[in-house]
């Protein structure tokens, strides 16, 4: 158990609860867009363990055209990790970073992904958390596994075939015991060039007796990943939320990153609260994300266009994270 442990640390994709017996939730989020843009799902498959002990596997489905959301139960049991890989089965659904096989009652079909672009996770800074995944005692850890990746393969929902030949995916993770009580959560790599990736977050970071603000972006632009986050010098100008409308500015010490996101049409997800799915989020899979990056040496933009099916999610006391 402590080899799956260590092993597991190292490479925030694979399951990371070895072990774990009360107030535990770990969940990945499958975003699967079609190349004619007119279907969107996220596939939320996981396990939660709540205070108590008890435990519970589900997967939950959202539909981002819809704005309907759909959550599936099953017994703890179901849910099998592969140790030293990332692999999730849960009752003959299946999920890793090459593929998904969805086995639901109205929905059936697999999905092969290519191309798949992770965060980098170096020895000293394993995936996106970087020095904090050290910190054993954070409220919830957050992983990338795929910035952008091409989706072959079919879905049957009820008696419709949607073919996403040709689509675009994103994959990322959260483990802890609770989401943040406050926080905001952005994506889209739906740009005009194919191939750009944005995502950010802002979250009230529980830290000791007191708390901060943390935050982290990444913007992957022509090959290579520019990161804003709290451990890399990057301040946070601003974080602002009004209705239907999410603006965040960041700088590090190169560049100089504004995100306006708008026209949230939101489902209902459920949610960890010290590891029992309690809570209750909303999640937009259709919004618009404006992006503009500056090169602060020349300060002329380097990067300015629109995202589309862009998934924006902010929840909890927003109040504790507005830096105007």
């Amino acid at each position: 158990m402590m080899f799956h442990r260590i092993k597991a640390f190292f490479n925030p994709e694979q399951f990371q609860g070895w072990g774990k017996k009360h107030s535990y939730f770990e969940g990945w989020y499958f975003k699967v867009v079609n190349s004619t843009e007119n279907k969107a799902f996220a596939f939320i498959p996981g396990i939660a363990i709540d205070e108590s002990g008890k435990r519970q596997a589900f997967i939950q489905v959202l539909d981002g055209k819809k704005q309907t959301a759909q959550y599936h139960k099953f017994e703890a049991e179901s849910f099998i990790p592969e140790p030293g890989r990332f692999l999730i089965s849960i009752n003959n659904n299946h999920f890793s970073a090459e593929s998904i096989r969805i086995n639901l009652p109205d929905m059936k079909g697999e999905l092969c992904f290519s191309g798949n672009i992770p965060w980098p996770k170096p020895w000293y800074s394993p995936g996106i958390m970087g020095p904090y995944a050290f910190v054993p005692f954070m409220e919830c850890y957050h992983g990338i596994v795929s910035m952008d990746h091409v989706i072959e393969g079919q879905l049957q929902m009820n008696t419709e075939i949607i073919d996403f030949t040709n689509g675009r995916g994103y994959i990322e993770k959260d483990w802890g015991r609770s989401f943040p009580s406050a926080y905001i959560w952005l994506q889209s790599n739906h740009f005009s060039i194919p191939g750009v990736s944005v995502k950010a977050s802002v979250a009230k970071i529980p830290w000791l007796r007191s708390s901060f603000v943390g935050f982290i972006a990444g913007i992957w632009l022509d090959h290579r990943l520019i990161q804003f986050t709290t451990y890399n010098r990057t301040v946070l100008r601003k974080s602002e939320i009004k209705y239907k409308k999410v603006i965040l500015v960041m700088e590090n010490k190169k560049y100089r990153l504004e995100i306006l996101a708008q026209g949230h049409l939101p489902a209902a997800l459920a949610s960890p609260i010290k590891g029992a799915m309690e809570g209750r989020i909303e999640e937009s899979m259709s919004s618009i994300v404006e992006v503009n990056l500056t090169d602060l040496k020349s300060r002329k933009s380097i990067f300015h266009d629109t995202g589309r099916n862009a998934s924006v999610e902010f929840a909890g006391k927003i109040e504790e994270i507005i830096i105007q």
